[in-house]
């Protein structure tokens, strides 16, 4: 089932989740303890990330550093599957540009296709730790925008070889990325959202946001959507504060500002189950008043950990 299908279908409120895959070398075990304590909860679709390979050195015998490329986290499309067939819950897989040739991203979505998977989530994707800049692929795509197009034409059965005969459509539901205070190489929040209106134009079916903690910047970010002409679901990304490391580091990794009222009780926090309480009230608080404005699913970035989301939840539900 398509995830615009899940949202128009409920008159009440349903939470989805967001999941890393396992380090390489782990087991799908990992996946099921982290995803089993939140099924009480019906979510009707789960999120799986990606992570893109990036290059180490590595120091051969005779002394020299030979460049090397890693995948930390293979194994997102076979993750969605084993998800699909164990909880019986729709995947949806994150499918970025960087690393991928368009060649290689239109056989993922055949792979996708085959396994039943019927929704996709498409970001461009963050540079690699050793670039300066986001840089493509050498025949992929540079902006999420051109992995839309590509997704829509194989939904009409236009595939890369042009002469294909009678090529199966695909019929994947599209998500886009969405920044309530948006995106840190945009110029500025108009640019920013020019560029989500263009992948809604493309064919995008949904949104989702970059976690935020301010809510009137998520409803400024609305009214700017609709006012702008984006008519599709936007559905809010909520990250809940766990541990002092995240205080600091949200905002410059995030690129998001907490509140003041927020940042008030946070300075005092001087452990990390102080962060947690802060976090976990302010969570709350956030997710019942987006849920009275009619925002009705909400979307949580687990990092893998579910306790946090599914003490919120509890309290929602």
């Amino acid at each position: 089932m398509k995830v615009i299908e899940h949202i128009a279908s409920k008159d009440k409120n349903v939470f989805s989740f967001e999941i890393l895959p396992p380090l390489k070398g782990k087991g799908i075990q990992s996946i099921y303890n982290c995803l089993e304590p939140l099924m009480e909860f019906k979510p009707p679709f789960i999120n799986v990330t990606y992570h893109r390979s990036d290059f180490i050195y590595k120091k051969t015998v005779e002394g020299l550093f030979q460049k090397k490329m890693i995948s930390k986290r293979p194994g997102t499309a076979g993750i969605c599957a084993a998800i699909q067939t164990k909880f019986k819950v729709d995947a949806v897989p994150h499918l970025i540009c960087g690393g991928f040739t368009i060649d290689e991203t239109e056989d993922l979505l055949i792979e996708l296709n085959f396994l039943g998977i019927e929704n996709v989530l498409l970001i461009r994707g963050d540079k690699m730790k050793s670039e300066e800049v986001f840089t493509p692929e050498k025949y992929g795509h540079a902006y999420a925008v051109d992995l839309v197009k590509q997704v829509v034409n194989m939904n009409k059965g236009v595939y890369l070889e042009e002469d294909l005969k009678h090529a199966t459509a695909t019929s994947f539901c599209i998500g886009v990325g969405g920044y309530p205070e948006k995106h840190y190489e945009a110029l500025n929040f108009n640019t920013d959202l020019k560029y989500l209106k263009e992948k809604v134009d493309a064919g995008a079916d949904y949104i989702v946001t970059q976690l935020f903690f301010d809510n009137q910047k998520f409803f400024q970010f609305v009214k700017a959507c609709r006012e702008a002409g984006i008519q599709v679901p936007i559905i809010p990304g909520i990250k809940p504060l766990t541990n002092l490391r995240q205080v600091y580091n949200m905002p410059r990794v995030f690129y998001v500002n907490f509140p003041e009222a927020m940042a008030n009780e946070l300075v005092k926090c001087k452990t990390d189950e102080d962060v947690t309480r802060v976090g976990l009230e302010w969570s709350i608080s956030q997710c019942k008043e987006l849920i009275q404005h009619g925002f009705n699913c909400l979307h949580f970035y687990t990092m893998s950990n579910p306790l946090p989301a599914q003490n919120i939840v509890k309290q929602l539900a």
